[in-house]
């Protein structure tokens, strides 16, 4: 095992290179998309709140390994029309077509998050904070934001350890991640010991996300406790 390690390394840090990158941009990405569907969702208008409702339901609905083949196969057949509109350069790489789908798959789940962080923060804590004479960003410092991060920083570490091991998925598109390099080795050497390379890479990656996130955590429970005092 160690010796299919050792001896490609090149392969293995492209494979994790890859891994990271569509990891981290789907879920960076996947946040910033998140964030108008969550106020849609919360908007006193109903026919956009049914819009972004309607999309929450079909993208939590659905596998992820679907959605990347309609997005990597199905626009394909319209490659003319992808090269008339100038997105056909984006759209023929199957990273980008991976990418596309991580972003909109996890910015349902994290809008159905940020949602929660805002519905969390009681009505009477506002109404609190401006009658001791706060200012709309001190109450959005010292009250709303904390209660949102003690909600919401869990389940954004959760959704990004599961994009991190969904990414697995990408390979069956040609992607050379870690588990692409991994089934590119098998291919090559028929030894199943490839994958448990690969499985010590994602466990590794996992653990180091996981020690990270707990000092997030930790920071902001000093903020939580500042914003109480």
């Amino acid at each position: 095992m160690f010796s299919h390690f050792t001896g490609n390394l090149d392969l293995w840090g492209l494979g994790l290179f890859n891994t990271l990158r569509l990891t981290v941009l789907g879920f960076v990405l996947g946040f910033f998309v998140a964030i108008p569907i969550a106020l849609a969702r919360l908007g006193g208008n109903p026919f956009v709140s049914r819009i972004a409702s309607g999309y929450v339901y079909v993208i939590r609905g659905t596998p992820l390994l679907v959605q990347i083949f309609i997005i990597y196969y199905g626009l394909g057949q319209f490659h003319r029309e992808m090269k008339d509109i100038g997105l056909w350069w984006f759209f023929r790489d199957a990273f980008s077509c991976g990418l596309t789908a991580f972003i909109l798959n996890s910015a349902a789940y994290q809008s159905e998050i940020i949602r929660g962080g805002i519905v969390a923060v009681p009505k009477g804590a506002i109404e609190a904070g401006a009658s001791l004479g706060l200012s709309r960003w001190q109450i959005f410092r010292k009250i709303v934001m904390p209660i949102m991060l003690a909600r919401m920083l869990p389940a954004f570490g959760n959704e990004l350890v599961l994009l991190l091991k969904a990414s697995a998925l990408v390979s069956v598109i040609t992607v050379r991640d870690v588990m692409g390099q991994a089934r590119y080795l098998y291919a090559q050497t028929f030894d199943l010991s490839v994958f448990y390379v690969a499985a010590v890479n994602y466990l590794l990656v996992i653990l180091l996300i996981e020690a990270l996130w707990r000092r997030l955590e930790g920071r902001s429970g000093w903020l939580r406790y500042e914003g109480t005092t």
